[in-house]
Order: C-alpha cells, then sequence, then structure tokens
C-alpha cells in the first residue's frame, strides 16, 4: 500500500481492510491506517456489515538468521516475494495477499529458542485485550521491557511472538 489506498475484502460475514504503509525506511501499521478502518467500519455498519475494531491487525513473520542475504535468497525464491525497497532484510508480496517476512540479523546462534515468529500489530487501544487473551490460552509473558508498545509473548511450548502497537499516544506519538 504505497501510496496510502486500502485493500477491501467484501464478504457476508463483514468487511476486511488490509492496510500497510510501504516506503523504503517504514513498513507497517500507523495510526493514519486505524482511523481509516474506523471510517471504513462507520461506512459498513450503514450497510448493515458487521464491523470489528478489535480484528484490526498488521502480521508479520519474522526470521532471525545467522546467513543472512542466503536465508533471505531462500525465501525469496520460495515465496515468490519481492526485497522491499533496498533493505535486503524484508521482503513482500507485491499483490498484497501474504504477510511480509523480515529477517533480523543474528550474531550467534540462540540454542533453546526459536527462529521464526509472528509478529502482530493492533491498535494501542486493543493491545491488553489481545495479550490478555494469548496469556489466558497458556501463553506467557517472555519480555515487555518496550511496553507500552512492544511484548514478546510465547506459545506453551516457547514459541514466541511479538505484539506491537499503532495508535499509541506517547513519546512517540507523531512517529508514522
Amino acid at each position: 500500500m504505497r501510496d496510502g489506498h486500502p485493500d477491501v475484502d467484501l464478504r457476508h460475514e463483514g468487511v476486511t481492510i488490509r492496510m500497510i504503509t510501504v516506503t523504503d525506511d517504514y513498513y507497517g501499521l500507523t495510526e493514519r491506517h486505524i482511523e481509516l478502518a474506523r471510517q471504513i467500519s462507520a461506512v459498513a455498519r450503514t450497510l448493515d456489515l458487521p464491523a470489528d475494531p478489535s480484528a484490526v491487525q498488521t502480521v508479520q513473520v519474522t526470521v532471525d538468521a545467522l546467513a543472512g542475504l542466503d536465508v533471505v535468497a531462500f525465501w525469496r525464491a520460495l515465496l515468490g516475494y519481492q526485497d522491499r525497497a533496498d533493505s535486503g532484510e524484508d521482503l513482500i508480496d507485491l499483490h498484497r495477499r501474504g504477510a511480509p517476512f523480515y529477517f533480523q540479523q543474528m550474531d550467534a546462534p540462540r540454542p533453546q529458542r526459536n527462529r521464526v515468529h509472528v509478529d502482530v500489530w493492533v491498535p494501542y487501544d486493543q493491545a491488553e485485550v489481545r495479550i490478555a487473551a494469548a496469556l489466558a490460552a497458556d501463553g506467557r509473558l517472555v519480555n515487555d521491557a518496550d511496553a507500552p508498545s512492544n511484548w514478546v509473548l510465547a506459545d506453551p511450548e516457547g514459541n514466541e511472538a511479538c505484539v506491537g502497537v499503532a495508535g499509541w499516544i506517547g513519546p512517540d506519538a507523531g512517529r508514522p
């Protein structure tokens, strides 16, 4: 969504809006997306289509990699994705159907820890509910050092997921 326009999926059970900013220096959900999703949801309600603001999210798969370029090349070929700008660490689906992949450079192997995890971005006002639901489903909090903008959770087997927020009214509120 380089130009800021949403992808709208209209189905019997409701409307799904996919919005993501793709620029040379940013890939993710912004405060503007959340406001636009609310506006589209309001229009959907006038058409008697269900709208669920708690379902607003962006999902990204993150791969921790020691051999970054080789790993990125494999996933680029397998998924049929393209590099995001000149990043060398982000792969995106140009058709905007699949989740983006981010490759995080590691300096050393991390035994006893997974190397692929899912990042989920939600509106700030939905993060607490989403995290509580994951913890109630036998998840555990791994790290909240970056809260209230990011939390690391794990499933019962230790597979990690990060929950990040958009729309936070904090010190960095002016960011995209």
